[in-house]
């Protein structure tokens, strides 16, 4: 599990990319819906192999995700399974927790061989300044969440969830989870405008401490490319409505939306400002 630190470099080799996803929040609203959305996401990823140099997953990969020390959630086995095939390949996986699986251990990290984050951290790709984070939390609103979170992370409050029987527990979780839309975004729909999007005040605050190409984020469902300035606000989008996800190919990011024969009909709206 890594925290914050030093900027990490990376050099993509000629004619990879790296790929970046968030918000896909398997396991909502139900198993047997989510299992639609997982297979087209392993297609996706299935896809991309070839030509990814590095993966992010910029969180709530999982709609609901607590470890025990010998127990995880059951079910996903598609998704790990494609993203051990990728980490085999020697594809670097780096993974952001969101809000909803901000109880991620150490699993991912042993079994896909993952490099987790709990909070922002710098990249450089190819001489480009990223900066990266789930996004919940961040910004000057979102109080009700910023003091449910101050919960949830807290280590005795997670010991006495720890303390319950996995069933009941991971009933428990995923209930809430699903039903309680503050904390699944399901309302993030409707875009603010520049002035009142929280992710893009923050991202203002980050530029004034340092200069970036890109400000990377989940969290907000709403596929967005804010430019401020010469930097570019990315909010990634989901693969709940949007299916959407960003590339960037050593000189410029593009966010794009994954079209499939599987059914699915993503909402094409990905909003673009010049701020």
């Amino acid at each position: 599990m890594v925290s914050g630190g030093q900027p990490i470099t990376i050099n993509l080799e000629a004619n990879k990319k790296a790929y970046f996803s968030s918000d896909h929040h398997f396991g909502a609203p139900n198993e047997k819906d989510s299992l639609v959305r997982e297979k087209l996401f392993v297609k996706w990823l299935d896809e991309i192999k070839d030509d990814c140099g590095v993966l992010f997953l910029i969180g709530d990969l999982f709609d609901f995700w607590f470890e025990y020390k010998y127990v995880v959630p059951k079910g996903f086995v598609r998704v790990l399974g494609k993203l051990a095939e990728l980490s085999d390949k020697g594809i670097p996986i780096y993974f952001f927790v969101g809000n909803h699986d901000l109880w991620m251990k150490d699993y991912l990290e042993e079994q896909i061989n993952a490099i987790v984050f709990r909070d922002k951290q710098d990249f450089i790709i190819n001489g480009k300044e990223f900066f990266i984070v789930h996004g919940d939390g961040k910004g000057p609103g979102d109080k009700g969440y910023k003091r449910m979170k101050k919960v949830f992370t807290n280590k005795v409050c997670q010991f006495l969830f720890y303390l319950l029987h996995p069933d009941l527990a991971m009933w428990l979780g995923i209930t809430v989870s699903r039903k309680n839309k503050m904390i699944s975004g399901d309302e993030d729909v409707k875009f603010l405008g520049v002035e009142n999007e929280w992710l893009v005040m923050y991202s203002r605050q980050q530029l004034k401490r340092k200069y970036y190409d890109y400000l990377i984020y989940g969290h907000r469902h709403l596929p967005m490319e804010i430019t401020i300035g010469n930097a570019k606000h990315i909010n990634l989008g989901d693969w709940i409505d949007y299916f959407t996800y960003g590339t960037f190919d050593g000189n410029n990011f593009e966010l794009k939306t994954y079209f499939s024969d599987e059914g699915v009909e993503p909402r094409n709206s990905i909003i673009k400002i010049i701020d």
